[in-house]
């Protein structure tokens, strides 16, 4: 049985060790379906993670064994993955299809990325909301309350695209044009969350604890801040059905679904019948203004 193999990716030799071993048991997925998968999702995963801070999730015996955060580049590291320093962490970027290669070659599991690119402005690139239910077995809510949210995009005139966080909620991208500080962004996420919970109290709330919650859906407004980060776009999650953050449509919003239907094991399938339906935040970008909204709300609520 073959232990490790060198593995030559876009001109660099990638070193796949243990490539039987059992990633997701209940899956049935070993680490070369894994990188297989990472591999064939490249051309969907790359657009959005491309010089933004990465922190993954590493799990060295699958799912069921422990696991660690690392933001840090480690040393044995190659040479060629390309690195950002800030706040004093080295943070890998997750640029080229040989560092996602390696990535899945560590058993790197999960990988969430910021909200802007590592450049002198640190500008958000999208306005994002995380919508998580309090009872992740009713995700029927997150779904109403979503549809709630995008009326209210829609009459502000922004277009959105929403995707399965792979666990147990939804989060909302709304494409922006990259000159609105997070000081900015995040007066506008606070307005549109406290409407929605105004307006709709049986179903929303902004309580931070989860015990506070009772049975609502938290809308978490405080997440999109420099720093933070959420999965990224077509990446698996650490669940035993291999669950993937997926963009989805709004028609499939309104219809209904469950994240459990997207997996490592149908996602390739849907690209390839509905196309990337993330591309509207990626290669397809919208450049919403929010120069309007923004001063409205100044002329609401002035500091």
């Amino acid at each position: 049985m073959v232990e490790q193999f060198d593995f030559a990716v876009d001109g660099e030799a990638v070193r796949i060790t243990n490539p039987t071993k059992i990633l997701w048991p209940e899956a049935k997925i070993t680490k070369l379906d894994y990188i297989q998968y990472l591999i064939d999702m490249s051309p969907y995963i790359l657009p959005y993670v491309k010089d933004r801070l990465l922190t993954t999730i590493r799990f060295p015996h699958g799912i069921n064994g422990k696991s660690f955060y690392q933001k840090n580049v480690p040393t044995y590291a190659p040479h060629w993955i390309t690195t950002y320093e800030w706040n004093e962490t080295t943070y890998m970027l997750l640029n080229e299809l040989p560092t996602l290669v390696w990535l899945g070659n560590q058993a790197c599991l999960e990988c969430h990325v910021s909200f802007n690119l590592v450049d002198k402005s640190h500008y958000p690139t999208e306005l994002v909301f995380d919508l998580d239910p309090s009872d992740p077995s009713n995700f029927p809510l997150v779904l109403e309350v979503a549809l709630l949210i995008k009326e209210v995009l829609d009459s502000l005139g922004l277009r959105s695209r929403v995707k399965t966080s792979g666990a147990t909620g939804l989060q909302m991208y709304i494409p922006i044009k990259r000159r609105y500080t997070y000081k900015q962004t995040h007066q506008l996420n606070k307005f549109i969350a406290h409407y929605i919970a105004e307006k709709h109290p049986q179903l929303v709330t902004l309580e931070r604890l989860v015990k506070n919650r009772g049975n609502k859906l938290y809308f978490d407004y405080v997440q999109h801040s420099e720093g933070k980060t959420l999965a990224a776009a077509y990446f698996p999650r650490a669940r035993k059905e291999a669950t993937v953050s997926t963009p989805v449509a709004w028609e499939e919003v309104n219809k209904g679904f469950h994240p459990h239907d997207f997996t490592m094991n149908n996602i390739r399938q849907r690209v390839k019948e509905k196309g990337d339906l993330f591309s509207i935040i990626t290669t397809e970008k919208e450049n919403q203004s929010l120069d309007d909204l923004l001063l409205t709300i100044n002329k609401l609520l002035p500091t």
